[in-house]
């Protein structure tokens, strides 16, 4: 292809319209060209791989006379202790495939390019890429073919691996970020992942949402369990968080977990834990026949919109009578969560609308999984713990999620501001 000049009058400057005119042309020019000469527009030699080479040597060329002082074939380069001395080819991969561009480079050999530095065999935006099929449960060999398919590029399950590594370093200093001294409300639920440590096994990753005083939704963390989900393991994730500046939180939402109440009253004496009322349910079906859960979740709906304790401690004994013989462990698992279960009845309905269930995680979770189980199992814990944070760090790319939540948590939050008036305000200063 031959280059291509558009004249300007000395001493202008072009009007944006006539530019954007005049780049529309240019545009239409090359791909009437592509068409007539049988170019295709993709693919491997197509216009814009040609395009893509086109640009890159004449994004180096002019790097290196930047570096050298004059242009090629200046007389003023003569004698001056460094000159161009030929070029070399390199195969790097971009965003449109393989492309094969020509670094020039000096006699000294002083000359390092910016844009395609030596050693460079990808450029940056193949690396986003790699990272945005990796968040969305592709395995490494997946990638690959991937890349091999759409773009021609060969690129090994190494490099890819390679590639993704280098979030470790962005997933340390997310997990060490300084937080908000106050959040109306943490969201803690917990994922299952397959992870190999000699065999096969299922392993806990909890996660830790926070609403923020300005109705954002914020992941403060990710932890790997091992089993010892008990008063200790918790007190060392929120000491974690609480070392990294979260001093009050006024509602903690969690399924139940064991010792989980006993650390946060260690931690922050004064939060309220809530069980998760969808959870409560689900948990009661396990304990009855499928025949019977229509029935047993008709009869439990009077108890958790009861409009008071003592109105719900009535209705839960009229439930008592009418199904404690034929599923005692239902009427077990509800007495044993009373206590955690039964705060969120005392505030208002727009506090109860959104911490009556862990609805609001489980949408980030339902991601999380999707990425997790296409992965099937994992061969440590820090591939799990990487694949989990990547799925988290692709939540919501167009930013139109956030939008919605921060309305749906304005009136919420108005009432968390009465309900506990004094303790929110600090995070706004």
């Amino acid at each position: 292809m031959s280059d291509t000049t558009i004249e300007q009058i000395p001493g202008s400057e072009p009007a944006a319209g006539a530019v954007a005119a005049s780049d529309e042309q240019l545009v239409a020019m090359l791909v009437d060209r592509a068409r007539s000469e049988g170019l295709q527009l993709t693919g491997e030699g197509g216009l814009l791989q040609q395009l893509t080479k086109r640009v890159l040597e004449s994004a180096l060329e002019g790097e290196i006379t930047d570096h050298l002082g004059y242009e090629k074939h200046d007389a003023e380069g003569r004698g001056s202790g460094n000159s161009r001395n030929g070029t070399r080819a390199k195969t790097v991969l971009t965003d449109v495939g393989p492309v094969e561009v020509k670094v020039p480079r000096d006699v000294a050999g002083t000359f390092e390019p910016a844009i395609v530095k030596k050693r460079q065999r990808r450029l940056s935006g193949v690396d986003e890429m790699v990272l945005s099929l990796s968040a969305k449960g592709l395995t490494h060999g997946e990638i690959s073919a991937h890349l091999a398919e759409v773009y021609g590029a060969s690129v090994s399950k190494a490099t890819i691996s390679t590639i993704t590594d280098k979030v470790m370093d962005g997933m340390a200093e997310w997990s060490n970020r300084p937080l908000d001294r106050v959040y109306p409300v943490l969201f803690v639920d917990a994922i299952n992942v397959k992870i190999r440590d000699g065999q096969v096994a299922n392993r806990p990753v909890y996660v830790v949402m926070a609403v923020t005083a300005e109705g954002h939704r914020d992941i403060l963390g990710i932890w790997a369990g091992d089993g010892g989900e008990g008063a200790k393991y918790w007190l060392s994730v929120f000491t974690d968080l609480k070392n990294r500046g979260v001093e009050d939180v006024l509602m903690l939402v969690c399924d139940g977990l064991k010792g989980l109440p006993e650390a946060v009253e260690t931690v922050w004496p004064r939060t309220i834990v809530q069980t998760c009322v969808v959870h409560l349910l689900r948990n009661s079906f396990r304990h009855a026949a499928r025949q019977d859960w229509d029935k047993i979740a008709k009869a439990l709906r009077p108890v958790y919109t009861a409009p008071n304790e003592a109105a719900a401690t009535e209705r839960f004994g009229e439930f008592q009578e009418s199904w404690g013989k034929k599923y005692p462990a239902v009427i077990r698992l509800w007495e044993n969560a009373w206590a955690e279960f039964v705060p969120f009845l005392s505030f208002d309905v727009e506090i109860r609308k959104v911490i009556c269930s862990t609805n609001a995680i489980e949408s980030v979770n339902a991601r999380i999984r999707k990425a997790v189980r296409a992965r099937g199992h994992f061969p440590n814990e820090a591939a799990a713990m990487k694949c989990v944070y990547m799925a988290l760090m692709s939540l919501d790319p167009t930013g139109k999620g956030r939008k919605r939540w921060t309305m749906r948590w304005k009136a919420p939050l108005n009432a968390f501001q009465i309900a506990f008036e004094g303790r929110l305000t600090p995070a706004a200063n």
